[in-house]
C-alpha cells in the first residue's frame, strides 16, 4: 500500500494550494473528497432567481470543470445515475423522466440538508422550469435534433454560473465553499453501521464501495483496485468477498486516487503504452525520471560543451539546482503504469528514495551514459531513443518499435537509471550489430541525422557499460597511441570513409566503399582494409590534393604501426565493439580540425 499511502499524504500537504483551484501552470486541477473533473461542452448563467441568462459554449482550453460526484455516479456507464449538480443535457430535461427524477431528487435532497449552499436553490429552481432545453436551442449553443425541441446529443456536459448572491456569486466549478458543502453532505449520508479498518491510513473509517477509475487518461476505465467478478475465481477460496482482501476507507481512497489522477495528468510521462510518474509528497519540482536532466526553472540549456570536466560541472550545478529547492529529507516517489486489461491498472514499478538519492542516480547516468553528439557537444542520450535504435526499424525516415518491446526494455533501462543497476549486455550488442549496418540510416536533415544519432546512442552506452562492468571509463578525446586493435581499426575506417568522401561534390549523396563494407570490415578486418584501401587508392586518392593525401597516409600509417606492434597473433579476428568508440572520436576529430581552420581563416 505504499503508492496509495504516498499518494494519500501528499493529498493532504497539496490541499490548501491544489485542491479546487483552477490553476493555469497545469493540465487538470487537483479534485477535493467527492468531485472529479469533468469536461464541460455548455456553460449556463442563472440569476439568484432561478432565470436563465445567457448560455456559452465553452473552449476547449477552458472546458476542465470540477464537479460534484457520488461512488456512482463517478464510476456510472450505460445505465442511469445523475451527477448531482453539474451534469448532460438529457438529466436536466424533463422529457427524460428517468434520468431528470434521479437529477432533481438527489439536488432537493443536498439542497434541503444542513449542508445546503446559496447556488443550489437557483439552480434548482431553474432546472424544475423545464426550459433549459429551449433555452440552449435560443441560444445557439447545441443543435437542435430530429424531432422539434429536442436536442441533437443530450450528452453535452453543463456547468452552472450564478450571479446575483453576494460573495458566492460565480462559477460554481471554483467555489470552494460549494466544493466543502458537497463533501461534507455527501459524507454525512454514507453508511454509518459498516465500518472498516483502513489499510492506508491504519484507522476505522467509512468504506469505499467504489475505487475511482480513468487514474491514467490512456485507460480511462481502467481501475487500480477493482473486484466484480464473484461467480469464478476471483477469491481463489481465500476471501468471501472483496472486503477480506483490502479495505480502504472512503475519504482515503479519495484522497489517494485523486491525487494519483492529478499527478499523472500533470507529471505523467506516457511511453511504449505505459505511463510514468515521479513526484515529491512536498510538492517541489524533481525531474523526469526518463528524460534529460535539467534545471529546475525550466531554462533553456547552456550552450554545448565539449570537454567531459565542462560537462561533470554543467550536471553538478544542475544537481545543486534542483536539491536547493528541496527540504532536508524530501522524498522522491517514482511509479509506472500499465492497463492489463482495459478495466484493471496495473502497477509495474514503484520506488521510494530520498530525494538527494534520486537526484545524484539520475546525475551518475548522465555522467556515465554519454557521449560527444558532433556540434551539440557532449550529451546523455534519452532513453527512448536508445530503445529506438536498438530495437527499432527504420521505416518512412522514424525508428518504429514494437510496443511490447519497448515496454519492457523501458522498464530496465529505468532500473538501471534509478536503481543503478548494470547496463544490460543484449542491449548493448543490438546497438553494435545496429552499426555494423550504418548504410541503412540516412544521415540528412529530413530524416533527422538518423545515422549519427545511432553512433551517439552506441558510443555512450557502450561507455556506460564498461563503466559498470569493468569500472572502465572510456575517454572522450582521441587516442592516437591506444593500444586496443579495434580501437585503431575503428579510426581506420573513419579515415577511409573521411578519404573517399573528400572527392564528392556537395550534390553527391553516395555511400563511400568503407561504410558499404563495414559489416565485412568488423568480420575480417585486415582482409577488408586492403580491399577499401586499393579501391581509394585507385579510384579516389589522386582526386586528392596533395597535402590531403599526405595527411591521410600519414595517418594510416601511424595506426598500422600501431596495429602491428600489438602483440595479436591472429590480426584478422573480428573486432571488438571499442572499434566504434575509434570510429566516433577520428570522425569527431576530423570535425574538431574543420572548426579549427574555419577559425584561423575567420581571424
Amino acid at each position: 500500500m505504499g503508492l496509495l499511502q504516498m499518494a494519500y499524504e501528499t493529498y493532504d500537504k497539496a490541499e490548501k494550494d491544489y485542491a479546487g483551484i483552477i490553476r493555469s501552470d497545469m493540465r487538470e486541477p487537483l479534485a477535493p473528497i467527492s468531485h472529479a473533473i469533468a469536461t464541460a461542452g455548455v456553460e449556463i448563467t442563472i440569476n439568484q432567481d432561478g432565470y436563465f441568462v445567457n448560455a456559452d459554449i465553452v473552449d476547449k482550453e477552458n472546458a476542465k470543470t470540477i464537479i460534484p460526484v457520488t461512488e456512482e455516479s463517478v464510476g456510472r456507464t450505460s445505465g442511469a445515475c445523475a451527477h448531482p449538480l453539474c451534469d448532460q443535457i438529457g438529466y436536466l430535461d424533463p422529457r427524460n423522466s428517468e434520468k431528470n427524477n434521479l437529477y432533481m431528487d438527489q439536488l432537493k435532497r443536498w439542497l434541503e440538508s444542513e449542508y445546503t449552499h446559496p447556488m443550489l436553490m437557483p439552480v434548482y429552481t431553474y432546472v424544475s422550469r423545464g426550459s433549459v432545453v429551449n433555452d440552449l436551442l435560443k441560444s445557439g449553443c447545441v443543435k437542435p435534433g430530429e424531432i422539434e425541441g429536442t436536442v441533437k446529443d443530450e450528452k453535452v456536459f453543463i456547468r452552472w454560473r450564478v450571479i446575483g448572491i453576494g460573495d458566492e456569486s460565480g462559477a460554481c466549478w471554483t467555489n470552494r465553499n460549494l466544493q466543502k458543502a458537497f463533501s461534507a453532505w455527501y459524507v454525512s449520508t454514507l453508511d454509518k453501521s459498516d465500518k472498516v479498518i483502513c489499510s492506508i491510513t491504519g484507522k476505522e473509517t467509512l468504506p469505499a464501495k467504489q475505487h475511482i477509475k480513468g487514474i491514467v487518461a490512456l485507460n480511462g476505465n481502467a481501475k487500480l483496485i477493482s473486484a466484480n467478478d464473484r461467480t469464478n475465481y476471483t477469491y481463489r477460496g481465500r476471501f468471501l468477498d472483496d472486503s477480506e482482501a483490502v479495505s480502504i476507507g472512503y475519504i482515503a481512497s479519495q484522497k489517494a486516487h485523486n491525487t494519483l489522477k492529478w499527478l499523472i495528468a500533470n507529471q505523467g510521462v506516457p511511453y511504449g503504452g505505459r505511463t510514468f510518474v515521479c513526484w515529491n509528497p512536498d510538492m517541489r519540482p524533481l525531474p523526469k525520471p526518463t528524460g534529460l536532466m535539467g534545471p529546475p526553472t525550466g531554462k533553456k540549456e547552456s550552450d554545448p560543451v565539449f570537454l567531459l570536466s565542462d560537462y561533470k560541472k554543467n550536471l553538478r550545478n544542475a544537481l545543486q539546482g534542483w536539491e536547493t529547492n528541496l527540504p532536508l529529507g524530501s522524498k522522491a516517489v517514482i511509479a509506472s503504469f500499465d492497463a492489463a486489461t482495459s478495466g484493471r491498472l496495473s502497477l509495474n514499478y514503484y520506488n521510494e528514495l530520498q530525494a538527494s538519492d534520486f537526484l545524484e542516480r539520475l546525475a551518475w547516468w548522465d555522467e556515465t551514459c554519454c557521449w560527444l553528439n558532433g556540434p551539440y557537444g557532449i550529451q546523455s542520450p534519452p532513453l527512448y531513443r536508445i530503445i529506438q535504435f536498438a530495437y527499432g526499424s527504420l521505416r518512412s525516415n522514424q525508428m518504429e518499435v514494437d510496443v511490447k518491446v519497448s515496454r519492457q526494455i523501458m522498464m530496465r533501462l529505468l532500473s538501471c537509471r534509478i536503481d543503478k543497476a548494470l547496463m544490460p549486455s543484449d542491449i548493448v550488442k543490438r546497438l553494435i550489430d545496429k552499426c555494423q549496418s550504418q548504410e541503412l540510416y540516412p544521415d540528412d536533415k529530413e530524416s533527422r541525422y538518423l545515422r549519427s544519432t545511432l553512433i551517439h546512442c552506441s558510443c555512450a552506452v557502450i561507455r556506460k557499460y564498461y563503466i559498470d562492468h569493468f569500472k572502465e571509463e572510456w575517454s572522450m578525446a582521441l587516442e592516437p597511441e591506444k593500444r586496443d586493435r579495434s580501437y585503431q581499426y575503428g579510426r581506420l575506417l573513419a579515415i577511409f570513409e573521411k578519404m573517399e568522401k573528400d572527392t564528392y561534390q556537395i550534390s553527391e549523396g553516395r555511400e563511400t566503399n568503407a561504410i558499404r563494407m563495414q559489416s565485412v570490415f568488423v568480420k575480417k578486418p585486415l582482409y577488408a582494409t586492403r580491399i577499401i584501401y586499393e579501391q581509394i587508392n585507385r579510384a579516389y586518392a589522386p582526386r586528392l590534393r596533395e597535402g590531403q593525401r599526405a595527411y591521410y597516409e600519414k595517418l594510416i600509417g601511424e595506426i598500422m604501426a600501431v596495429i602491428s606492434d600489438l602483440p595479436d597473433s591472429d590480426q584478422d579476428k573480428a573486432l571488438a565493439d571499442s572499434y566504434i568508440i575509434g570510429y566516433c572520436l577520428q570522425k569527431n576529430e576530423f570535425y574538431t580540425s574543420r572548426k579549427k581552420e574555419e577559425s584561423n581563416e575567420e581571424e
